[in-house]
């Protein structure tokens, strides 16, 4: 419960000040009383967190996500995407000095060249954007943004903010003056970090993942290149055949590299192993953007250990130093970016082609240049980088900057921030609390295990490699062996497996705990405590549909309606199959689907239609980019859906209504 609210008292508005860590609340409230003890809290602390904590309820996990610096340098800002607060950190004195309530789920921060404005995005289906005066610690402007907003990048001059909305595909720009968004560019697929170059000329955008079929040659998230002045995107920079969970990207102070992390999946190899990176690879992709090309992919593992899922990177002010932090194996890496940059150079003295589509990067081309082996080089760091572990119990680390010489790194998991010192023979670590531990639950502790590479032989890949964004999809079809070797299968959303069973598209695993152990022995190959699978699968359990980004207020749009009366007519006999409210009736079908790698008789699990707006691409195979396409061209003998004779209104209307579950 939020105490403040049904106390009457603005969230925003509770006055703040003292630390966290000076102020025990049981003799708070045995000192004034139970009544007044409440309020006393509330005025001083500002946060539900530490009042539900000081009246014995369980404390709530803050999970770090975001964080910058002042400008002075003196003072961290750390958005909390599950405490619903900013935490204002005194570097100096190490602790917790103010939490300022915002609207759920903050993920994003920029401050201003001032320091006096921090702009924060508060990512729901309706996100809003808050502008926090940071003399006064309250919020003065909400601005609506789009679904799931992200990453807020402010213009030089202060004038425009430019969010990413990962679920509309696209990024708002904001006039702050007017406080009003001037447009949205359409992008790729799930904006979820950007950049501006120093500038103001071009902005770099981090798409998630893959866009289009997955059986396709070159299957691999872009970057996108916007021209602020123009308002659209000018390029799309290719990565890597495999690139996909892109998590980060971040210019140098030059203005002259851009640095993207992300994960380097080899789904065209069949999953029978994980060393030297058999299955996924860890990576940060190289941007010149003097060239406006990608420079090189750079592994982050080494021979015999992964590095998996590098998430927040980090520029040291010289531009000499690149912090990645992996949040797989909780650690950070400590690149010596100039000498990477300088070895690049040497094996290439030609700027290496662009990728494109048109171009496809393929791993066993023939008369390749040096430099084209590098995104398979597990050395090609050595003496370039340090891997630095984080304190034990320092779980998660996603958010990282870096102060002067210090690194200051986030830990979703463990609601710590490490502190480390980036250069000396024997630099120190510290981990600080940012707030009272929470009691252990099974979802939580489920959700830690599903990102924790620990449970993976040699680190490689966690669950969230292969299963990003919470448990949905990476775009990717993979062979694995539970139904033999050389039929790959499109990668399943794991949301709602309990309740649509059996698991896997031909049905090979009867019930989704099935699936959890034998992925903890055949994709993970480890052996873990019976505690771990029933943590995974309390996880998986939890997971909750996201609404669509196509409703309107909450609520299907009027095209969708007439969709859904297509859906249900006995003409199409869509409903026949995929009954609400699971969208499945749990049963397995030869729907005219199979491909060269599939065996006469396979039959296919009927998928839930729960959430199809973030699951493409469709089909076993992966090879409908789109619902349109599964619905005529993957569709020519009418075996999934009675659609050939619908006109071209009826068909719109019923991907409206698709695309609305």
């Amino acid at each position: 419960m939020d105490l403040a609210r049904h106390a009457g008292l603005p969230r925003e508005a509770q006055p703040h000040g003292l630390s966290v860590h000076s102020i025990r609340p049981r003799k708070v409230l045995s000192a004034l009383g139970p009544a007044v003890g409440v309020l006393a809290l509330l005025i001083v602390l500002g946060s539900p967190g530490f009042v539900s904590e000081a009246l014995g309820a369980p404390a709530q996990w803050l999970s770090p996500a975001a964080v910058v610096a002042a400008p002075d340098g003196a003072t961290l800002y750390i958005a909390c995407a599950t405490g619903d607060r900013v935490l204002v950190f005194d570097l100096a004195a190490r602790k917790v000095t103010q939490s300022i309530a915002t609207p759920p789920s903050p993920t994003g921060l920029a401050i201003t060249p001032d320091g006096k404005t921090l702009w924060v995005t508060c990512a729901a289906p309706k996100s809003e954007v808050c502008a926090i005066e940071l003399a006064r610690a309250r919020i003065t402007s909400r601005f609506p943004a789009g679904h799931t907003a992200l990453a807020p990048v402010l213009s030089p001059d202060g004038r425009t903010l430019f969010v990413c909305n990962r679920f509309h595909d696209d990024v708002g720009v904001f006039d702050l003056p007017s406080g009003k968004e001037r447009r949205r560019i359409p992008v790729r697929r799930e904006p979820v970090a950007a950049a501006l170059t120093p500038d103001g000329r071009r902005l770099l955008v981090a798409n998630h993942l893959p866009h289009g079929r997955a059986d396709a040659d070159h299957v691999a998230a872009v970057v996108s290149v916007i021209d602020p002045a123009l308002g659209r995107v000018v390029d799309d920079l290719w990565l890597p055949n495999g690139s996909g969970s892109l998590a980060d990207i971040r210019i140098s102070p030059d203005g002259r590299y851009a640095v993207v992390t992300h994960v380097l999946s080899r789904f065209h190899l069949p999953t029978t192993q994980l060393e030297r990176g058999w299955m996924n690879t860890n990576a940060k992709t190289i941007i010149d953007l003097e060239r406006m090309q990608v420079l090189n992919t750079v592994l982050l593992d080494t021979v015999d250990r992964g590095a998996a899922n590098p998430w927040g990177a980090a520029w040291s002010a010289d531009g000499a130093t690149l912090v990645v932090a992996h949040a797989g194996t909780h650690e950070v890496s400590v690149i010596n970016v100039l000498g990477v940059i300088e070895k690049l150079a040497r094996l290439s003295t030609n700027a290496p082609a662009p990728l494109s589509a048109a171009l496809p990067y393929s791993y066993a081309r023939a008369a390749q240049p040096a430099d084209s082996e590098v995104p398979n080089d597990l050395s090609f760091l050595v003496g370039l980088r340090e891997r630095r572990p984080l304190p034990e119990g320092d779980w998660g680390p996603r958010a990282v900057v870096v102060v002067g010489q210090m690194v200051c790194v986030a830990n979703y998991f463990s609601d710590t921030l490490t502190l480390l010192e980036l250069g000396g023979s024997r630099p120190k670590a510290e981990s600080i609390a940012l707030g009272p531990r929470p009691r252990p639950q099974p979802a939580r502790e489920g959700e830690r295990y599903f990102h924790d590479a620990r449970l993976c032989f040699q680190g490689w890949q966690s669950c969230a490699s292969c299963h990003p964004g919470d448990g949905r999809v990476d775009g990717f079809n993979w062979d694995l062996l539970n139904d033999g070797i050389g039929n790959p299968k499109n990668n399943k959303s794991l949301l709602l497996t309990f309740e649509t069973p059996p698991a896997m598209s031909l049905g090979v695993r009867e019930s989704p705990e099935a699936a959890v152990r034998a992925g903890i022995r055949h994709i993970l190959f480890t052996v873990q405590p019976p505690e771990v699978a029933a943590a995974l699968d309390a996880y998986v359990q939890s997971l909750k549909p996201v609404p669509s980004p196509r409703l309107v207020k909450g609520r299907l749009s009027a095209a969708a309606r007439r969709g859904e009366r297509v859906f249900q007519s006995a003409e199409t006999g869509c409903a026949q199959c995929h009954p609400g409210p699971l969208f499945t009736d749990l049963k397995s079908y030869d729907v005219g689907t199979l491909g060269r790698f599939d065996q006469p008789g396979d039959l296919f699990d009927t998928p839930t239609l729960v959430e199809l707006w973030r699951t493409a691409p469709y089909l076993h195979d992966g090879s409908a980019a789109t619902v349109r396409d599964v619905l005529t061209t993957a569709n020519p003998r009418d075996q999934h859906g009675k659609t050939s004779h619908l006109t071209a209104d009826q068909l719109n209307d019923l991907i409206e209504y698709l695309l609305s579950l």
